[in-house]
Protein backbone atom coordinates (compact mmCIF):
# COMPACT_ATOMS: atom_id res chain seq x y z
CA UNK A 1 0.00 0.00 0.00
CA UNK A 2 1.26 3.44 -0.96
CA UNK A 3 1.88 5.60 1.73
CA UNK A 4 -0.78 8.87 1.94
CA UNK A 5 0.41 11.30 -0.41
CA UNK A 6 -0.37 14.15 2.17
CA UNK A 7 1.98 12.86 4.90
CA UNK A 8 5.32 14.73 5.98
CA UNK A 9 8.63 12.73 6.48
CA UNK A 10 7.86 13.79 10.15
CA UNK A 11 4.55 11.62 10.12
CA UNK A 12 6.54 8.63 9.39
CA UNK A 13 6.99 5.85 11.53
CA UNK A 14 10.71 4.05 12.37
CA UNK A 15 12.58 2.85 10.91
CA UNK A 16 12.03 3.97 7.46
CA UNK A 17 14.39 4.18 4.59
CA UNK A 18 13.74 7.53 2.84
CA UNK A 19 14.66 7.66 -0.79
CA UNK A 20 15.16 11.29 -2.42
CA UNK A 21 13.67 11.32 -5.86
CA UNK A 22 15.21 14.36 -6.62
CA UNK A 23 18.18 13.49 -5.97
CA UNK A 24 17.97 9.65 -7.52
CA UNK A 25 17.19 11.42 -10.88
CA UNK A 26 19.85 13.62 -11.00
CA UNK A 27 22.32 10.63 -10.08
CA UNK A 28 20.89 8.40 -12.79
CA UNK A 29 21.51 11.22 -15.18
CA UNK A 30 24.71 12.06 -13.86
CA UNK A 31 26.28 8.35 -14.92
CA UNK A 32 24.44 7.81 -17.99
CA UNK A 33 25.89 10.90 -19.22
CA UNK A 34 29.01 10.05 -18.09
CA UNK A 35 28.86 6.90 -19.82
CA UNK A 36 27.94 8.15 -23.18
CA UNK A 37 30.63 11.03 -23.14
CA UNK A 38 32.87 8.30 -22.29
CA UNK A 39 31.53 6.41 -25.44
CA UNK A 40 30.97 2.86 -22.88
CA UNK A 41 27.25 1.05 -22.74
CA UNK A 42 26.25 1.55 -19.42
CA UNK A 43 24.94 -1.50 -17.86
CA UNK A 44 23.76 -0.64 -14.10
CA UNK A 45 24.59 -2.96 -10.87
CA UNK A 46 20.98 -2.91 -9.72
CA UNK A 47 22.26 -4.87 -6.29
CA UNK A 48 22.55 -1.00 -4.41
CA UNK A 49 18.82 -0.80 -4.63
CA UNK A 50 17.28 -4.36 -5.78
CA UNK A 51 14.31 -1.82 -6.73
CA UNK A 52 12.19 -2.56 -10.29
CA UNK A 53 11.13 1.44 -10.40
CA UNK A 54 15.04 1.99 -10.43
CA UNK A 55 15.67 0.18 -12.90
CA UNK A 56 13.39 0.58 -15.32
CA UNK A 57 14.31 4.42 -14.81
CA UNK A 58 17.87 3.46 -15.33
CA UNK A 59 16.89 1.54 -18.78
CA UNK A 60 15.00 4.66 -19.34
CA UNK A 61 17.59 6.71 -19.70
CA UNK A 62 19.67 4.37 -21.80
CA UNK A 63 20.91 1.82 -19.64
CA UNK A 64 21.64 -1.40 -21.77
CA UNK A 65 20.65 -4.38 -19.84
CA UNK A 66 21.50 -4.55 -16.16
CA UNK A 67 24.17 -6.57 -13.75
CA UNK A 68 23.13 -8.29 -10.88
CA UNK A 69 24.37 -10.62 -7.52
CA UNK A 70 21.88 -13.50 -7.19
CA UNK A 71 19.89 -16.10 -8.78
CA UNK A 72 17.25 -14.10 -6.98
CA UNK A 73 17.76 -10.67 -7.84
CA UNK A 74 18.29 -11.64 -11.76
CA UNK A 75 14.62 -13.94 -11.57
CA UNK A 76 12.72 -10.96 -9.89
CA UNK A 77 14.06 -8.54 -12.18
CA UNK A 78 13.27 -10.98 -15.53
CA UNK A 79 9.71 -11.39 -13.79
CA UNK A 80 9.61 -7.84 -14.26
CA UNK A 81 10.56 -7.79 -17.39
CA UNK A 82 14.28 -6.91 -18.16
CA UNK A 83 15.10 -9.08 -20.84
CA UNK A 84 19.23 -8.91 -20.57
CA UNK A 85 21.00 -9.56 -17.79
CA UNK A 86 24.26 -10.27 -16.32
CA UNK A 87 24.91 -12.18 -13.15
CA UNK A 88 28.06 -11.05 -12.36
CA UNK A 89 29.24 -13.86 -9.46
CA UNK A 90 31.02 -16.44 -10.39
CA UNK A 91 29.21 -19.47 -11.36
CA UNK A 92 28.15 -21.43 -8.23
CA UNK A 93 27.80 -25.57 -9.23
CA UNK A 94 25.04 -25.96 -6.75
CA UNK A 95 22.83 -23.77 -8.64
CA UNK A 96 23.56 -24.55 -12.02
CA UNK A 97 20.09 -26.60 -12.48
CA UNK A 98 18.44 -22.95 -11.68
CA UNK A 99 19.87 -21.29 -14.75
CA UNK A 100 18.18 -23.46 -17.97
CA UNK A 101 14.89 -22.16 -16.68
CA UNK A 102 15.97 -18.34 -15.48
CA UNK A 103 17.51 -18.24 -19.13
CA UNK A 104 13.78 -18.84 -20.49
CA UNK A 105 12.63 -16.07 -19.17
CA UNK A 106 15.28 -13.23 -20.09
CA UNK A 107 18.36 -13.43 -21.76
CA UNK A 108 21.46 -14.03 -19.14
CA UNK A 109 24.83 -14.37 -18.93
CA UNK A 110 27.10 -15.73 -16.80
CA UNK A 111 30.61 -15.33 -15.31
CA UNK A 112 33.45 -18.14 -14.88
CA UNK A 113 36.84 -17.94 -13.67
CA UNK A 114 37.93 -21.27 -13.60
CA UNK A 115 37.94 -25.03 -15.58
CA UNK A 116 35.74 -26.62 -13.22
CA UNK A 117 33.14 -23.61 -13.97
CA UNK A 118 32.72 -24.32 -17.53
CA UNK A 119 32.49 -27.88 -17.07
CA UNK A 120 29.74 -27.36 -14.78
CA UNK A 121 27.85 -25.62 -17.34
CA UNK A 122 28.79 -27.89 -20.83
CA UNK A 123 28.16 -30.99 -18.40
CA UNK A 124 24.86 -29.23 -17.81
CA UNK A 125 24.26 -28.68 -21.81
CA UNK A 126 23.45 -24.62 -21.12
CA UNK A 127 23.67 -23.01 -23.92
CA UNK A 128 24.67 -19.29 -22.00
CA UNK A 129 26.40 -16.28 -23.09
CA UNK A 130 29.52 -16.04 -20.38
CA UNK A 131 32.26 -13.91 -19.45
CA UNK A 132 35.78 -14.53 -18.50
CA UNK A 133 36.29 -13.41 -15.50
CA UNK A 134 39.31 -11.36 -14.74
CA UNK A 135 41.75 -10.11 -11.92
CA UNK A 136 42.71 -6.44 -12.02
CA UNK A 137 44.55 -6.24 -8.45
CA UNK A 138 41.51 -6.89 -6.57
CA UNK A 139 42.89 -10.18 -6.02
CA UNK A 140 39.39 -11.69 -4.84
CA UNK A 141 38.08 -13.85 -7.87
CA UNK A 142 39.27 -14.24 -11.37
CA UNK A 143 42.09 -15.59 -13.24
CA UNK A 144 45.51 -14.19 -13.11
CA UNK A 145 45.49 -12.15 -16.50
CA UNK A 146 49.53 -13.12 -16.46
CA UNK A 147 48.88 -17.03 -16.03
CA UNK A 148 48.70 -20.03 -18.10
CA UNK A 149 44.60 -21.03 -16.54
CA UNK A 150 43.87 -17.52 -18.11
CA UNK A 151 44.62 -18.53 -21.21
CA UNK A 152 43.17 -21.85 -20.74
CA UNK A 153 39.60 -21.00 -19.62
CA UNK A 154 39.70 -18.56 -22.27
CA UNK A 155 40.32 -21.19 -24.81
CA UNK A 156 38.00 -23.54 -23.27
CA UNK A 157 35.25 -20.78 -23.88
CA UNK A 158 35.97 -19.51 -27.20
CA UNK A 159 35.91 -23.45 -28.39
CA UNK A 160 32.83 -24.46 -26.33
CA UNK A 161 29.76 -26.35 -28.73
CA UNK A 162 27.34 -24.80 -26.30
CA UNK A 163 28.74 -21.65 -24.40
CA UNK A 164 28.49 -18.28 -25.83
CA UNK A 165 32.06 -16.74 -24.84
CA UNK A 166 31.45 -12.88 -24.89
CA UNK A 167 34.08 -11.16 -23.36
CA UNK A 168 36.07 -10.65 -20.53
CA UNK A 169 34.38 -8.61 -17.41
CA UNK A 170 36.70 -7.24 -14.40
CA UNK A 171 36.01 -5.02 -11.00
CA UNK A 172 38.03 -2.81 -9.50
CA UNK A 173 36.47 -3.42 -6.17
CA UNK A 174 39.81 -1.71 -4.49
CA UNK A 175 38.73 1.50 -5.41
CA UNK A 176 37.28 2.02 -1.93
CA UNK A 177 40.13 1.36 -0.38
CA UNK A 178 41.91 4.32 -1.83
CA UNK A 179 42.21 7.70 0.60
CA UNK A 180 41.84 10.67 -2.45
CA UNK A 181 40.49 10.84 -6.03
CA UNK A 182 43.49 10.83 -7.20
CA UNK A 183 44.21 7.40 -6.22
CA UNK A 184 40.59 6.30 -7.14
CA UNK A 185 41.77 6.93 -10.63
CA UNK A 186 44.75 5.56 -10.71
CA UNK A 187 42.92 2.37 -9.58
CA UNK A 188 40.62 2.92 -12.37
CA UNK A 189 43.10 3.13 -15.38
CA UNK A 190 44.69 0.21 -13.76
CA UNK A 191 41.77 -1.46 -14.27
CA UNK A 192 41.18 -0.86 -17.83
CA UNK A 193 44.95 -0.92 -18.88
CA UNK A 194 45.14 -4.42 -17.43
CA UNK A 195 41.99 -5.64 -19.25
CA UNK A 196 43.30 -3.89 -22.24
CA UNK A 197 46.40 -5.88 -22.09
CA UNK A 198 44.81 -9.06 -21.49
CA UNK A 199 42.79 -8.77 -24.61
CA UNK A 200 45.97 -8.18 -26.63
CA UNK A 201 47.64 -11.19 -25.07
CA UNK A 202 44.23 -13.45 -26.03
CA UNK A 203 44.68 -11.92 -29.40
CA UNK A 204 48.31 -12.95 -29.85
CA UNK A 205 47.62 -16.79 -29.19
CA UNK A 206 44.30 -16.58 -31.81
CA UNK A 207 41.70 -15.97 -29.02
CA UNK A 208 38.91 -13.42 -29.77
CA UNK A 209 38.69 -11.80 -26.06
CA UNK A 210 35.43 -10.27 -27.32
CA UNK A 211 33.67 -7.32 -24.99
CA UNK A 212 35.61 -5.81 -22.47
CA UNK A 213 33.30 -4.84 -19.51
CA UNK A 214 34.84 -2.81 -16.03
CA UNK A 215 33.16 -0.67 -13.34
CA UNK A 216 32.81 0.48 -9.86
CA UNK A 217 31.14 3.85 -8.96
CA UNK A 218 34.43 5.53 -7.32
CA UNK A 219 36.47 4.41 -10.89
CA UNK A 220 33.77 5.36 -13.01
CA UNK A 221 32.42 8.76 -10.92
CA UNK A 222 36.32 10.01 -11.58
CA UNK A 223 38.13 8.46 -14.61
CA UNK A 224 39.12 10.42 -17.75
CA UNK A 225 39.64 7.90 -19.82
CA UNK A 226 38.22 4.45 -21.07
CA UNK A 227 39.69 3.75 -24.49
CA UNK A 228 39.35 0.00 -25.61
CA UNK A 229 36.71 -0.91 -23.09
CA UNK A 230 32.83 -1.70 -23.81
CA UNK A 231 31.02 -1.42 -21.13
CA UNK A 232 30.46 0.08 -17.43
CA UNK A 233 28.63 -1.67 -14.63
CA UNK A 234 28.94 0.83 -11.68
CA UNK A 235 25.58 0.41 -9.14
CA UNK A 236 26.13 2.43 -5.86
CA UNK A 237 26.10 5.34 -7.99
CA UNK A 238 22.12 5.61 -8.09
CA UNK A 239 22.07 6.16 -4.43
CA UNK A 240 25.41 6.98 -3.36
CA UNK A 241 26.47 7.16 0.52
CA UNK A 242 28.59 8.50 3.02
CA UNK A 243 31.61 6.43 2.56
CA UNK A 244 31.39 7.36 -1.46
CA UNK A 245 31.18 11.17 0.07
CA UNK A 246 34.21 9.86 2.41
CA UNK A 247 36.21 8.80 -0.68
CA UNK A 248 35.83 11.71 -2.73
CA UNK A 249 33.13 10.47 -5.47
CA UNK A 250 30.55 12.42 -4.53
CA UNK A 251 29.48 15.75 -2.40
CA UNK A 252 26.41 14.99 0.08
CA UNK A 253 24.23 16.75 -1.78
CA UNK A 254 23.79 13.27 -4.44
CA UNK A 255 23.28 10.89 -0.94
CA UNK A 256 19.82 9.54 -2.18
CA UNK A 257 19.21 7.51 0.36
CA UNK A 258 18.60 8.02 4.55
CA UNK A 259 17.44 6.29 7.38
CA UNK A 260 14.68 7.68 9.45
CA UNK A 261 14.98 6.91 13.16
CA UNK A 262 13.63 7.97 16.96
CA UNK A 263 14.99 8.00 20.12
CA UNK A 264 13.38 5.59 22.35
CA UNK A 265 15.71 6.33 25.22
CA UNK A 266 17.53 9.06 26.82
CA UNK A 267 18.75 7.94 30.11
CA UNK A 268 19.42 11.21 32.85
CA UNK A 269 22.85 12.15 33.19
CA UNK A 270 24.34 10.18 30.07
CA UNK A 271 26.23 12.01 27.57
CA UNK A 272 24.25 9.54 24.70
CA UNK A 273 20.94 8.18 23.40
CA UNK A 274 19.37 5.18 22.09
CA UNK A 275 17.49 5.19 18.64
CA UNK A 276 15.76 2.55 16.63
CA UNK A 277 18.09 2.35 13.88
CA UNK A 278 20.65 -0.65 14.54
CA UNK A 279 23.26 -3.40 13.04
CA UNK A 280 19.42 -4.61 11.20
CA UNK A 281 18.61 -1.08 10.23
CA UNK A 282 22.36 0.39 9.05
CA UNK A 283 24.38 -2.64 8.85
CA UNK A 284 27.62 -2.70 10.70
CA UNK A 285 29.87 -0.52 8.10
CA UNK A 286 31.92 1.69 9.92
CA UNK A 287 32.47 4.72 8.36
CA UNK A 288 36.27 6.01 6.54
CA UNK A 289 36.17 9.12 8.77
CA UNK A 290 37.65 9.26 12.69
CA UNK A 291 36.09 8.86 15.17
CA UNK A 292 34.60 5.17 13.69
CA UNK A 293 30.99 5.19 13.51
CA UNK A 294 27.54 3.15 11.82
CA UNK A 295 26.11 6.64 10.53
CA UNK A 296 26.41 10.80 10.43
CA UNK A 297 23.24 12.00 11.66
CA UNK A 298 22.05 15.47 9.54
CA UNK A 299 21.19 18.33 11.80
CA UNK A 300 17.28 17.95 10.97
CA UNK A 301 14.75 16.46 8.70
CA UNK A 302 14.72 18.62 6.21
CA UNK A 303 18.85 19.89 6.44
CA UNK A 304 21.23 18.51 3.73
CA UNK A 305 24.22 19.38 6.09
CA UNK A 306 25.84 17.07 8.88
CA UNK A 307 25.18 18.28 12.81
CA UNK A 308 29.40 17.59 13.20
CA UNK A 309 28.31 16.69 17.06
CA UNK A 310 26.24 13.74 15.94
CA UNK A 311 26.65 10.44 15.06
CA UNK A 312 25.95 6.67 15.50
CA UNK A 313 28.32 5.61 17.73
CA UNK A 314 27.71 1.82 18.35
CA UNK A 315 25.05 -0.77 16.85
CA UNK A 316 23.18 -4.10 18.20
CA UNK A 317 20.56 -6.18 16.73
CA UNK A 318 18.17 -3.28 16.97
CA UNK A 319 19.72 -0.43 19.16
CA UNK A 320 21.57 1.99 17.80
CA UNK A 321 23.80 4.75 20.20
CA UNK A 322 23.78 8.01 19.72
CA UNK A 323 26.98 10.06 20.31
CA UNK A 324 24.95 13.23 22.32
CA UNK A 325 21.65 13.21 24.24
CA UNK A 326 18.41 13.34 22.92
CA UNK A 327 14.83 13.50 24.09
CA UNK A 328 12.74 10.56 23.92
CA UNK A 329 10.81 11.12 20.58
CA UNK A 330 13.62 12.79 18.78
CA UNK A 331 13.66 12.03 15.32
CA UNK A 332 16.30 11.70 13.34
CA UNK A 333 18.08 11.10 9.53
CA UNK A 334 20.81 9.28 9.16
CA UNK A 335 23.27 8.95 6.06
CA UNK A 336 24.21 5.35 5.81
CA UNK A 337 27.87 5.10 5.31
CA UNK A 338 27.03 1.55 2.97
CA UNK A 339 23.85 2.06 1.26
CA UNK A 340 24.06 -1.66 -0.32
CA UNK A 341 24.03 -3.14 2.67
CA UNK A 342 21.70 -0.48 4.53
CA UNK A 343 19.12 -1.12 1.74
CA UNK A 344 19.44 -5.29 2.29
CA UNK A 345 17.90 -4.71 5.39
CA UNK A 346 14.25 -3.16 4.48
CA UNK A 347 11.59 -4.30 2.61
CA UNK A 348 10.31 -1.12 0.48
CA UNK A 349 12.40 2.68 -0.03
CA UNK A 350 9.67 5.07 1.25
CA UNK A 351 10.22 7.64 -1.89
CA UNK A 352 9.63 11.52 -1.17
CA UNK A 353 10.21 14.71 -2.73
CA UNK A 354 11.32 17.22 -0.59
CA UNK A 355 9.67 16.80 2.59
CA UNK A 356 6.57 15.18 0.98
CA UNK A 357 6.25 11.67 1.01
CA UNK A 358 4.84 10.27 -2.32
CA UNK A 359 5.34 6.74 -2.82
CA UNK A 360 6.50 2.82 -1.71
CA UNK A 361 8.73 0.79 -3.36
CA UNK A 362 9.24 -2.87 -3.11
CA UNK A 363 13.25 -3.54 -2.35
CA UNK A 364 13.81 -6.77 -3.68
CA UNK A 365 15.80 -8.81 -1.63
CA UNK A 366 14.88 -12.34 -1.70
CA UNK A 367 17.75 -14.94 -0.68
CA UNK A 368 18.27 -19.17 -1.11
CA UNK A 369 17.60 -21.01 -4.15
CA UNK A 370 14.02 -22.32 -5.10
CA UNK A 371 12.49 -25.33 -3.49
CA UNK A 372 9.72 -27.27 -2.73
CA UNK A 373 7.40 -26.52 0.51
CA UNK A 374 9.32 -26.88 3.69
CA UNK A 375 9.28 -29.88 5.27
CA UNK A 376 8.56 -30.02 8.93
CA UNK A 377 8.99 -33.04 11.56
CA UNK A 378 7.25 -33.69 14.93
CA UNK A 379 9.38 -35.17 17.87
CA UNK A 380 7.56 -37.34 20.08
Amino acid sequence: MSPDPSSLIADLPTPSLLLDLDILESNLDFMQERADSLGVRLRPHIKTHKCVEIGRMQIQRGARGITVSTLEEAREFARAGFNDVTWAFPINPTRVDELAELSDETTLAVLVDSLEAVDALESAGLALRTWLKVDCGYHRVGVDPASETALQVAGRLADSRTLDFVGCLTHAGHTYSQDSREAIAAVAEEERSVLVAFARRLRNVGIDPGELSVGSTPGMSVVTTLEGIDEVRPGNYALYDYTQHVLGSCGLDRLATSVLATVVSSRPGENGCVADCGALVMSKDTGRDKPVHFGRIYAGLESRELDPTLRITSVSQEHAKVSRALPVGTKLRVAPNHSCLTVAQFDHFTVVRGNQVIDRWRIHRARGPLGGPAQTSEST
